[in-house]
């Protein structure tokens, strides 16, 4: 690497001596690429101007300066990646109130391989004998309400249905919705099941059942609870 590439550091630190420093202006005004990796490490050199770097002599030179700041720089960014996939992973979190995750699980043995992990809790099954529709249900009682899974297979689209929680007294709370595709779900070509979990603010113990509706529609099952 050439002498005014290694003071890109010392010159954002403010250690170049006038000459020195007005011969690198005139590298960089013709050099595209030292130009971009200032603008990069200028906010950290910025950051690091006026702190003396512990273990370094009183006059370090300009590599040492350039990889310590590089080093700084590199760390920014992999915190800043850290950050991003932290916001990610927080996009799937539960939330009561109708939010929720739906996988498509291929059964094995007659039940989804995934209804272990998703269908949580008190579990309820049932199946319509008009619709043919079966789903099996999992309630978690929670300090907002309750958490509820389902497993829904023998329904085909094209569909846009809702879970409805439905209390004691016959108050009703949309758990989640979701659109069925025209090739269904568990049905012969398409053995797939609907994993979904969603919540509702009616305590647990106040639940009667829980049903899936055609939105505007007909119930196509309702599972005691």
């Amino acid at each position: 690497m050439s002498g005014e590439h290694t003071d890109i550091g010392a010159y954002s630190m403010g250690l170049l001596e006038d000459q020195d420093r007005l011969a690198f202006e005139d590298h960089l005004a013709q050099c595209p690429s030292c130009a971009a990796e200032l603008a990069e490490l200028s906010p950290m050199a910025a950051l690091l101007r006026g702190v003396e770097p512990v273990g370094l002599p009183e006059e370090p030179a300009e590599a040492t300066v350039t990889d310590l700041i590089r080093r700084r720089v590199a760390q920014q960014h992999r915190r800043r990646r850290w950050q991003v996939a932290l916001g990610a992973a927080a996009g799937v979190v539960l939330i009561a109130g109708g939010i929720a995750v739906g996988v498509a699980t291929a059964p094995q043995h007659g039940s989804s391989p995934a209804a272990a992990v998703v269908i949580t809790g008190q579990r309820h099954s049932a199946t319509d004998p008009g619709t043919g529709v079966a789903g099996t249900v999992g309630l978690l009682a929670k300090t907002w309400g309750t958490q509820v899974s389902l497993d829904l297979s023998k329904v085909r689209g094209p569909l846009e249905c809702e879970l409805v929680a439905v209390s004691k007294t016959g108050e009703r709370r949309v758990v989640v919705g979701w659109l069925v595709p025209a090739a269904g779900y568990g049905v012969p070509g398409h053995p797939g099941h609907l994993d979904l979990v969603g919540g509702t603010s009616i305590a647990m113990k106040n639940l009667a059942r829980v049903d899936v509706d055609v939105v505007s529609g007909r119930t196509l099952l309702s599972i005691p609870v």
